[in-house]
């Protein structure tokens, strides 16, 4: 029997980033770890996550949840680097130069 630790290490998402799907769609983690693994492997489906996300931290902001505003932002930015592709197809919509790897 799979469990929620399996699921996680099977997708490539970190726990944080399936714990903030499952807030942000009311579904169970194990769904949300299941949604987070289809989505990677969609065209579009990084920039989906990378929304979800953003709507949580505006949630927190909103709600003047300041600690969970944070943690979510470190999520993000976590998100963005582990998943370099969401952060080029970012720079193409936004027509921003690509960033120098030295």
């Amino acid at each position: 029997m799979l469990t929620l630790e399996d699921c996680i290490g099977l997708c490539d998402l970190s726990e944080e980033e399936v714990l903030a799907i499952a807030s942000h769609e009311h579904i169970p983690e194990i769904a949300a770890a299941e949604l987070g693994n289809y989505l990677v492997r969609c065209p579009d489906g990084e920039l989906c996550i990378r929304a979800m996300i953003r709507d949580d931290i505006a949630w927190a902001a909103a709600s003047g949840n300041h600690d969970r505003q944070l943690a979510l932002k470190l999520v993000l930015r976590n998100f963005i680097v582990s998943h370099p592709r969401c952060d080029e197809r970012c720079r193409r919509e936004m027509h921003l130069p690509e960033r120098r790897v030295l």
